[in-house]
């Protein structure tokens, strides 16, 4: 993707390569705790280009006015954004066995897609992909999440490993690796919120497509690190919306770090290299 007037033909992007929506990698995720209409607006105007998926975070699609939700929405589909609601709104609807009522809920809003997690309940496998071909069923993408928010609840990556190419097998568009707002002591980033190299490759290793993935990095070093291992093209989440811009400058090699990678010539910024096997 080459860069907007007036630079265009003045610098190149030293990291090429990154596709124009839409696109099924470099995906970026951004994560709303509550934005409203004219901070929406302003950021559409500024980074709309930028940003893929839209997610309402948890269970705030609750907390809004209900015209105040539905006028925002809009306005992210107007922009070519597929948006959703918190996996976590889900799975409170799935507890009390008003699926159906959410689901209706969900049209009436004018999400596009829904995701389904299961951070803080349990849900079995064949609930789980049945509900994925129910959403499917009813013209609604689907975007899934795998891994526990608490710690105490923590499952091994070979099972979320499995759990990836159960969704992709029931039809999801994506699968979302949780990291919650801290990205600290979850799936593949340790207590200091670093990337645990074996939990990274126990994840990836051997998936059919190492794009199907997103990664929540809510942190600016998390985003830089993934950028660096697995190139511009890495799925990225959880991105506060401050960070939408600083973020795509590091895709496209034009902040320190990243620049720095790509004169040195870094083969695997040239291509995502996920481990196969």
């Amino acid at each position: 993707m080459s860069l907007p007037a007036p630079w265009n033909g003045v610098v190149s992007p030293p990291l090429a390569g990154r596709p124009p929506k839409p696109r099924r990698r470099g995906l970026t995720m951004i994560l709303d705790k509550g934005l409203g209409p004219r901070a929406t607006a302003d950021l559409i105007e500024v980074a709309g280009h930028c940003i893929d998926y839209w997610k309402l975070a948890f269970g705030t699609p609750a907390c809004y006015p209900p015209a105040v939700l539905k006028a925002k929405v809009e306005r992210i589909r107007a922009a070519g954004i597929a948006v959703y609601p918190g996996g976590t709104f889900l799975e409170v609807a799935l507890v009390q066995g008003r699926f159906r009522a959410f689901l209706e809920a969900v049209r009436e809003m004018g999400f596009t897609h829904v995701e389904v997690s299961d951070g803080t309940v349990d849900i079995a496998p064949k609930v789980r992909r049945d509900l994925i071909r129910a959403l499917l069923a009813e013209g609604l993408g689907v975007v899934s999440e795998v891994g526990k928010k608490h710690p105490a609840d923590r499952v091994s990556t070979l099972r979320l490993h499995q759990q990836v190419l159960d969704d992709l097998e029931a039809g999801v568009e994506k699968v979302i690796v949780e990291a919650r707002e801290s990205g600290k002591g979850i799936v593949i980033y340790d207590a200091q919120g670093r990337v645990d190299e074996d939990e990274l490759e126990a994840l990836v290793r051997g998936l059919p497509d190492p794009y199907v993935l997103v990664f929540e990095a809510p942190q600016v070093h998390q985003q830089q690190d993934l950028i660096l291992r697995f190139g511009p093209g890495v799925n990225l989440g959880n991105v506060q919306p401050a960070d939408v811009l600083a973020l795509e400058a590091l895709r496209h090699g034009l902040r320190g770090d990243t620049l720095r990678a790509a004169l040195l010539g870094r083969p695997d910024l040239r291509s995502v290299r996920f481990p196969q096997g």
